[in-house]
């Protein structure tokens, strides 16, 4: 394992040295720091399966975030440092615990700060035995070469398309460039992966799956969103699994930039309608009353 001596794994390209031990913007540095390692029954059921039933999607949440969102409802680890520092090896065996525990599939969640550790784990685990999907849960702020790097390691995106405007990213999320990183980062998983392709029992097993989340007072960026990756599924001619999700809470420091309340039932409508419009409705829509405090496990260390 080689760690970058002038970090560019996420748009930022920060330049740290994080081989001398550098912190990065996105909080890591020389180690690998984990949150939580367990199954998960609150992604999409294609994901997760029934939410009473024993099994569920094998998710390993990562700590830092290459993203400053100001409403992070993970931002004990994705802003305030959380984790459990573990080795590769560590790693690659807690994948094949949650494959052992009755996981359907290997959920990283904010894992590319620490793209070497986890490449590394999976050679390994893979050759131990480990047979289940790779998701990556990502916020969607991936470079294409990120992506790119991940051919042949990942087989499900769950990625995040958030906003189609410079000045809300810029003011939601510290990331002014966050629309055009994110549609030619998509544009890429989407060749990259082709089609959604489910098992018997209605697993995903490849494809990608977008979500957006409906923000309160923005839905005007959410219709732009959603005109994007009607462009986007044309262009490439690559369907793939919309998720429209209503389950914003204001957490962190959401408040403080205009985000101090639940998106309305006249806003989320109006989101609905024009993913109706466009044709984006082989996928999932929450019902807007969905929100659960599942949603956001306790990053406790449990399964590190």
């Amino acid at each position: 394992m080689q760690l970058p001596q002038h970090c560019t794994l996420c748009p930022r390209a920060c330049g740290a040295n994080r081989a001398a031990g550098a912190v990065g913007v996105c909080g890591a540095g020389d180690t690998l720091r984990v949150a939580r390692a367990a199954l998960h029954h609150w992604e999409e059921p294609c994901l997760s399966g029934d939410p009473e039933a024993a099994t569920g999607s094998g998710t390993v949440f990562f700590s830092g975030c290459t993203l400053r969102c100001c409403y992070c409802q993970n931002f004990p680890i994705s802003q305030q440092g959380v984790g459990k520092e573990i080795s590769a090896a560590r790693l690659s065996e807690i994948f094949l615990e949650l494959q052992q525990g009755g996981a359907k599939n290997i959920n990283l969640v904010t894992a590319t700060q620490f793209l070497p550790w986890v490449t590394e784990a999976l050679d390994t685990a893979r050759a131990r035995g480990l047979r289940l999907p790779i998701v990556y849960n990502t916020g969607g702020y991936e470079t294409v070469e990120t992506v790119q790097a991940l051919s042949g390691y990942v087989d499900i995106w769950l990625a995040d398309f958030k906003y189609a405007s410079s000045a809300v990213s810029a003011e939601l999320s510290a990331a002014a460039d966050y629309p055009a990183v994110a549609e030619a980062a998509l544009r890429r998983m989407l060749l990259q992966t082709g089609a959604p392709v489910y098992d018997a029992d209605g697993y995903l097993q490849r494809g990608v799956i977008v979500r957006h989340l409906a923000l309160p007072g923005h839905t005007q960026d959410s219709l732009a969103v959603l005109q994007t990756l009607a462009r986007l599924r044309e262009e490439t001619a690559t369907p793939f699994v919309p998720s429209l999700m209503s389950q914003f809470t204001p957490f962190y420091h959401a408040a403080d930039h205009g985000l101090g309340r639940r998106i309305t039932s006249y806003e989320y409508r109006k989101v609905i309608d024009e993913a109706v419009r466009l044709g984006l409705t082989d996928g999932y829509m929450q019902q807007k009353s969905s929100a659960r405090e599942e949603y956001t496990p306790p990053f406790d260390l449990q399964g590190v």
